[in-house]
This record gives structure tokens, C-alpha cells and sequence, in this order.
């Protein structure tokens, strides 16, 4: 039966679990990972739409230099119910689903997780 080893160019290769916050073991990994989503949605919302910098800071009531912090994924100065606010400023809703954690997920965890899914 032949030895594996693993040799000092090689490295090991380890699964992400989907939160990358998560995975570097940030305390406030689940907060992040849902505002980078909502972020990811309000900023293909603002791609759909065409929308210079300045329009969007009208259309959302703050400064242009957060509309660049905000396309750039610079997220400390949102929190998650103010990135929800401005996606309804889109025109679009936002509905909050609560359910039983799935048990497709092969890691275990002790908590839920949060998700955002976008229709058409």
C-alpha cells in the first residue's frame, strides 16, 4: 500500500462553506455575507438601469462618494435594513422568508443561515 504525503509546494484545498466571512472566521460573518448580497443585488439593479453615480445618490438620498463606497462593495457605513430600503427605492420588494434550517447542508452548523434570492 503506497504512503501519501504531501510535499512543501503542495497545499491542501479546502471547501468553502459559501460565506467567505465565515470561513476566515469573522464573528460577524453572517451580517457581512447578507450585506454583500443585498449590495450585489441593489448594484445589478443600478447597472440594469444605467445610472450615473449622481443619479443614484438622488434617487437614494445620500452622497455621491457612498454611491461609489456602496458600487465599490465598502459596506461599513450600511447595515442591512438601509441596503433593503434603497432596493425598494428600485421599485422592488423585499419579503423575508423564516423556515426550518435546511439539512441539505453537509456541515453542521448551530445557527441558520441567511440568504437573499432575487426574482426577475
Amino acid at each position: 500500500m503506497a504512503k501519501s504525503t504531501v510535499t512543501a509546494t503542495e497545499s491542501l484545498i479546502e471547501e468553502s462553506s459559501g460565506n467567505i466571512f465565515a470561513d476566515l472566521g469573522r464573528d460577524d460573518a453572517q451580517e457581512k455575507h447578507l450585506r454583500v448580497q443585498l449590495a450585489a443585488r441593489l448594484n445589478s439593479l443600478i447597472d440594469e438601469e444605467n445610472l450615473t453615480q449622481t443619479l443614484v445618490a438622488k434617487k437614494l438620498g445620500i452622497a455621491q462618494p457612498h454611491v461609489s463606497a456602496l458600487k465599490n462593495y465598502q459596506l461599513a457605513r450600511f447595515s442591512s435594513e438601509r441596503l433593503m430600503h434603497f432596493i425598494t427605492l428600485f421599485d422592488r420588494d423585499v419579503e423575508i422568508f423564516i423556515r426550518p434550517r435546511s439539512a441539505a447542508s453537509g456541515r453542521k452548523k448551530t445557527f441558520g443561515s441567511v440568504s437573499v434570492w432575487s426574482a426577475a
